[in-house]
C-alpha cells in the first residue's frame, strides 16, 4: 500500500498492510504533529503533495530498501490538508523474516521520503506560519543560531 490521503491514518491499518506469514517482525513508523519546534508553539501543521509522483517515490523507497534487506512487505501513507496535534501525517509499515531488518529497512524509509518524496510542511504557530524547508524557514534557522 502506497498512497496519500486527505484521511486521518490509522497506523494499525498500515501495519496491516504489510502482514506476512513469514514475517517474524513488523516494524512501523508515525509521524505525529508536536506541539514545538524550533521553540514556537505549533498549532498544526499543513501538507501539499503531488500525490502521483509521491506514490511513484514511494514504490521506489521500497524497492530500495527491499533491495538492501530481506523484506516481505512496505506500506507508506502520507496525508495532505490540515494535520492537528497528535495526529499521524505519515505511517510506514515493513515486515520482515527477522527484527532487525525491519527496524532497519524503516527507518531507511522515513529517511529517505524526507529526502526525495515532492511532499511540502507548512507550519503553523502562534505568530505566523513558514513552509518548513523554505527561505523563510532557513532565514528563521539563522537567526535562532546567531
Amino acid at each position: 500500500m502506497f498512497a496519500i490521503t486527505e484521511e486521518p491514518i490509522s497506523l494499525e491499518s498500515v501495519a496491516a498492510q504489510v502482514a506476512d506469514n513469514g514475517a517474524g517482525a513488523i516494524a512501523t513508523f508515525a509521524g505525529i504533529t508536536r506541539d514545538t519546534n524550533r521553540g514556537r508553539k505549533v498549532l498544526r501543521l499543513e501538507y501539499e503533495a503531488y500525490p502521483d509522483m509521491a506514490v511513484s517515490e514511494f514504490r521506489k523507497i521500497a524497492d530500495e530498501a527491499a533491495g538492501r534487506w530481506d523484506l516481505k512487505k512496505v506500506a507508506i501513507v502520507h496525508r495532505i490538508g490540515e494535520v492537528a496535534l497528535g495526529e499521524t501525517s505519515v505511517a510506514i509499515a515493513v515486515s520482515a523474516a527477522h527484527r532487525a531488518e525491519a527496524i532497519a529497512a524503516c527507518g531507511f524509509a522515513i529517511d529517505k521520503l524526507k529526502e526525495v518524496a515532492p511532499i511540502w510542511k507548512k507550519e503553523h504557530f502562534e505568530g505566523g506560519e513558514v513552509w518548513i524547508g523554505s527561505l523563510a524557514d532557513c532565514a528563521h534557522d539563522a537567526e535562532v543560531n546567531s
